[in-house]
Parts: C-alpha cells; structure tokens; sequence
C-alpha cells in the first residue's frame, strides 16, 4: 500500500518530472534524520551523506544499502534513481566531480521526499 501523491508529487514521483531548483523544501535543509521515499515510506538517506553541492536539489553522497536502484535515463545521457522498493522516481545520480571524499552526487527532488526527524 502506497501513500497518497498530490497531482505535483504524482508528476514527479510517478511521471519522472522534475522539480524547479531552488524549490524544494529539502534543499537548503540541514536537521538530524532519515530521508524516506515519499510514496512508499522506505529510508533512503542519512543526514549524514547530505551535503550543500549548490545544484538547486538535496544532494547525497551516499544511500542507505539496498535503497536506491539506477537506471539508464531515457536521456540516454544521465542514469536515474529510483525507490528499490517502489520505483519512484527520485532524480538523477553523478559520479566523478570530486565534491565530496565518496565522489558520487545523488540529486533529488525535494518532493520525491519524507524527512524523519532523530
């Protein structure tokens, strides 16, 4: 069973849409918690693997494990993050611009996500 979306959550979460950056209510977001999936409810990200990466979107440099699958974007350009449990659509993963010591920039959208306060 999946929590209800709101018509702005379903385009995103459900139709891979993207949210504008800067808008999100995680993106200058910094308190001690767990980031879940907004329509399933499972935890994907530690406040401790955010960082400030000034793209506009929370930015991760790591996942919780067995969390977050990848895909090929229809891009063909990008690859994808996903809910491993649901298949929400979350953003896009980067690897190699050196930003942070694990070199990996997992760029979400805000509302693709549930915070859980420590």
């Amino acid at each position: 069973m999946y929590n209800e979306l709101n018509e702005n959550e379903k385009a995103v979460i459900e139709r891979k849409g993207t949210e504008r950056a800067f808008s999100g209510e995680y993106d200058d977001f910094y308190e001690e918690g767990t980031y879940c999936c907004k329509k399933c409810g499972t935890a994907l990200y530690t406040s401790a693997d955010k960082f400030s990466s000034g793209c506009g979107w929370p930015s991760f440099d790591d996942e919780l494990l067995n969390a977050v699958k990848r895909v090929p974007d229809a891009d063909g350009r990008r690859v994808e993050i996903v809910c491993k449990n649901c298949d929400g659509h979350l953003g896009h993963v980067f690897e190699g611009e050196h930003i942070t010591d694990k070199n990996t920039r997992h760029c979400v959208n805000s509302i693709s996500l549930i915070f859980k306060k420590v």
